[in-house]
């Protein structure tokens, strides 16, 4: 009996002591620095995201951690309910403990700016003007030269920046953060084209993105975006002119004046899509992750028009007789 109780003790004793040995380990690894591959890591938190999404996302980043390990911080901490979705920018030498603190802004006090889906380049400069705390360091830059200093001086920055809230610290620069903006978008643009269609007419990922610009601003409803985007997928296949006004009123800058004319569709651009046949020289705006899939994935469809039924969603037609008929039903108001 008495050897069966001492059995018993040990093991009592060497459980409390995994217990407390498990615990200080715990207590170590918290205010360990994560080791990551770079300097730094551009970290994307969607809406919605679980902890364990996010986790995820983290060693997903570049931050070399054991996701599940870092899941379970997230829920004993009781505050996986409390990060927020957003862009963030890791540092080296976090630790998981400060980690979740910025992640639910805790640590410190952080700005935000928020570049919207549609958006083109003039409205995302004048919101990093506009940005509290947020150093102009690129303010007075010609577009090549903020582009050279992102290091892609052949590219133009109309539609490079991916749409999202992004955090930052007091004493960031907006290049910084426009850099950000640029490696998401390149994320995100690279796993749309690895997900393309194998038939599409499109010949690199800047035409996709170019197409999926014109996507975004011509979609007025979420789930008509794909019959959007097999529409002009149709008309790039059959060599018609797109004939999307968004890219006749981006070809047209300031002047544009909230009415676009006759004359404006006649007048000869870069980006005027009724006197020119396939994409546009650049983007027309910034398109988000769903435009940029759609326009990779469009629907199967015979599409080759649509209008605006004037409720945000669209009415699809095969032929320009029922195109017709539809545009004066909808824009003219006639009936029959």
């Amino acid at each position: 009996m008495r050897r069966l109780f001492l059995t018993f003790f040990i093991c009592v004793v060497l459980a409390v002591l995994a217990a407390l040995s498990a615990g200080a380990y715990a207590l170590w690894w918290l205010n360990q620095p994560l080791p990551m591959n770079s300097a730094s890591a551009d970290l994307l938190i969607d809406p919605g995201m679980t902890p364990r999404t996010i986790a995820q996302a983290v060693a997903a980043a570049g931050v070399r951690t054991s996701p599940q390990r870092l899941y379970w911080w997230f829920r004993l901490s009781g505050r996986s309910r409390q990060m927020r979705a957003g862009s963030y920018e890791l540092e080296r030498g976090l630790t998981p403990r400060a980690l979740l603190a910025v992640l639910v802004r805790g640590r410190e006090a952080t700005n935000t700016v928020v570049l919207v889906e549609g958006w083109n380049w003039r409205q995302v400069r004048a919101a990093l003007a506009k940005a509290e705390q947020l150093k102009q360091e690129s303010a007075n830059d010609t577009d090549y030269e903020l582009m050279a200093r992102l290091g892609r001086p052949d590219a133009a920055p109309e539609g490079r920046f991916f749409p999202n809230t992004y955090t930052y610290s007091k004493g960031s620069t907006d290049t910084a953060l426009l850099q950000r903006a640029m490696r998401l978008m390149d994320h995100e643009l690279a796993a749309a084209w690895a997900a393309r269609d194998s038939d599409l007419p499109l010949k690199s990922p800047d035409e996709a993105l170019t197409l999926a610009s014109i996507v975004e601003k011509e979609t007025g409803r979420a789930q008509d975006r794909s019959q959007v985007a097999a529409v002009f997928v149709n008309r790039l296949r059959l060599g018609m002119p797109l004939q999307t006004d968004p890219s006749v009123i981006y070809g047209m800058g300031t002047a544009y004046d909230g009415h676009l004319h006759r004359h404006d569709l006649e007048t000869d651009t870069p980006w005027n899509t009724y006197t020119r046949t396939g994409l546009p020289p650049t983007p027309i705006a910034m398109p988000g992750r769903a435009s940029l899939l759609a326009a990779v994935r469009p629907a199967s469809s015979d599409m080759l028009y649509f209008v605006s039924r004037g409720d945000g969603s669209s009415q699809f037609s095969r032929t320009l007789g029922e195109h017709n008929r539809a545009v004066n039903r909808y824009q003219r108001g006639v009936q029959r």
